[in-house]
Order: C-alpha cells, then structure tokens, then sequence
C-alpha cells in the first residue's frame, strides 16, 4: 500500500546503478535511499498512465526492435517501438507488460499486464527496462555480476548460462558483497574505472538454489508468475555493496570443460576485447558511433584493467572450487592481502 501524508501520496526515492529516480508507488526488491538525490535523474509512474504517456501512445509508431520469445529461459518477446519522431520510446512484452519512456530517459511509466503483479512490473524494470535506460544514457554494460573484494568490484561476466549469477550467490553466501547482478555499469573517470551498485538481490534458476542451499524451493520466486528465485541482499544470509567501486577486475566465464577445470587463463588484448565486445548488455541498441565509443572505452579498459578467462568444471557441483579459484586468483592480481571478513564488514 503506498504510504500517505493525509490526503497526499509520499513519494518514494530510490538509488540504482548510479541514477537517482522517485516513484509513486513501492518497488518490489528496492530499499529506500536516504540519501537519494532530490532532483531525480528518473521520475517512475507506475499508476494509471499520466497524461505525457497517453499523449505519446497516439504518436505514430515506428517499430525498431524485435526480440522472439526465448522457450529456454521462458522470456516472453519483445517489441522496441519509436513514437512519433523519436521522442518516445515503448518497451512492450508478449504477456502484456508495457513500459514508455521520454528519449531523455527522465520519465517512465510501466503497467502490469493482465494477470501480472507489481513484482512482475519490478522484475522488468530491475533487468532489461534499467538496462535499456543505462544504454540510452551513454552508460557502457557489461552483461556480469559483480562483487567486491578488497576495496575493488571483480566482475564476472559471460555467455548466457554460463554461471554468472551462480558464481555470485556461491560467494555472496562465504560473506563476500555483492555490487551487482546481470547487468554491471561502468563508469569512466580520468582513466580508471569503476561500476556502479545494483538492486539488493541475485536471481536464481531453481537447480542453482537447490545445488547452493539444499532445496529448490530455499528462496522465494521473484513473482509468482516466475520459475526464478532471488537471494535477499539483505545482511541477513548475503549482503548489497550500496557504494561505487572501483574496478579491479574481469573474469570471463568460458565453456565448462571437464579436465582441468577450473582453471584461469591468460588471453591476448585482441581476445579480451572480442570476447568483452560480445557481452555487453543490449548492445543491439547501439549506433554505428555508438558502437565506435564502445570499442574506444573497452580498449582503454583491456589496457589498465587485468581481465582473465576463467573455466568452471561441468559438474556445476563444484562451485565451490570455482570460488577458491577466483578468491586465490583475485587476492593476487589486486596485489594486496585479502580478507573475506574484512571485505565483508564483518
């Protein structure tokens, strides 16, 4: 229920990934941000839709985007729709699900489709919607999960499937923070880089929760209408690094191999950067100088920041040994002692 102040609605603020936004209405898998910026970067609506988003639902409509369904991960298709001359733009899913936002990226309004929640709503917006919201701003996304380990974020990032956000939980449960899940913004300032922190939680196929923690059903779904789960990020079994932090490294999750593994590899600067250019977050939304920016930054991020290719074994079982792995691997490449518990705050 949206709390009040007699007959006025409080708005809310929130603090992901760098950008600072204010609701109507409580956010499924947010905490309030105290410390939240009053002149918002983002103004969400996800009540009735206001008057700017009606208006721009009778623009003429240009479609930019098509997304099939995925049968393996059960996401629904997607449709990217310009309207009118590019000063709107819909973001609409199969099963009803509908998002507009200005082409400044400072409003939103989402709704539900039928039979769907506001937990359905969140999960859009926390993952692909926030994604498509960081790439019209400029910002460069990795498609990794990222956790901080001595000061420094280390990301982990990959082809769909390959362990990414299991690799996460594993740590996150050995009391190392979590910075983010899924999508991991990098920021650029006088030639270092940093990433910005995410949403409180690390989503999780049913097997990675029973493999992690007993049982299938150890977590709670990420809305009913969800096969996935989530680990709180909230300091009870797992914890959220609310703050930027500096990169110190990137782990490129390879195909799981049976001998030797895992194991960490050195890769060339050329093998770095395709392999870096291939997972970045909706990079299909990209221009053609878009693109070129892209390839500048990554290059400058290949040259100061250590990147290795890391195989995991293919009994996913052995995650554990994979988490040694990168704590070992990590402790040496940031060149200081590393202290879980330290790291932790604990």
């Amino acid at each position: 229920m949206l709390r009040s102040n007699g007959p006025h609605p409080v708005t809310l603020r929130y603090q992901v990934y760098g950008l600072s936004f204010t609701s109507n209405t409580p956010i499924p898998g947010l905490f309030e941000a105290s410390d939240a910026s009053p002149s918002p970067d983002l103004i969400v609506d996800f009540q009735k839709p206001p008057s700017w988003a009606e208006a721009a639902l009778q623009l003429p409509q240009v479609i930019l985007q098509t997304i099939p369904a995925c049968e393996e991960t059960h996401d629904p298709a997607f449709v990217l729709t310009s309207l009118g001359d590019g000063q709107f733009f819909r973001l609409y899913y199969s099963d009803g699900t509908c998002f507009v936002v200005n082409a400044a990226t400072t409003r939103l309004w989402g709704t539900p489709g039928e039979g769907q929640s506001m937990r359905d709503l969140s999960t859009y917006f926390l993952g692909p919607v926030m994604g498509y919201i960081l790439r019209r701003r400029g910002f460069t996304a990795l498609h990794a999960s990222a956790l901080c380990l001595g000061g420094k974020a280390i990301a982990l990032t990959g082809a769909a499937g390959a362990g990414k956000s299991t690799t996460a939980a594993a740590l996150a449960l050995r009391g190392v923070p979590v910075l983010c899940e899924d999508i991991a913004a990098v920021e650029e300032a006088d030639g270092d880089f940093a990433i910005e922190a995410g949403y409180p939680r690390v989503c999780l196929w049913p097997e990675s929760v029973e493999m992690l923690m007993g049982k299938r059903d150890a977590l709670p779904l990420i809305a009913p209408n969800w096969e996935k789960c989530y680990l709180p990020l909230n300091g009870g079994q797992a914890r959220l690094e609310i703050q930027k932090q500096p990169l110190g490294g990137v782990y490129i999750l390879a195909p799981r191999e049976t001998e030797n593994a895992p194991r960490v590899e050195e890769v060339s600067g050329c093998d770095v950067f395709l392999e870096l250019v291939q997972n970045t977050y909706m990079n299909w939304l990209l221009d053609r100088a878009q693109r070129a920016q892209e390839f500048e930054l990554l290059s400058r991020l290949v040259s100061r920041v250590p990147v290795r290719r890391i195989v995991p074994h293919s009994d996913p079982s052995r995650v554990g040994a994979l988490c040694d792995l990168i704590l070992a691997d990590a402790t040496r490449s940031l060149a200081a002692p590393l202290s879980i518990g330290a790291a932790a705050g604990r």
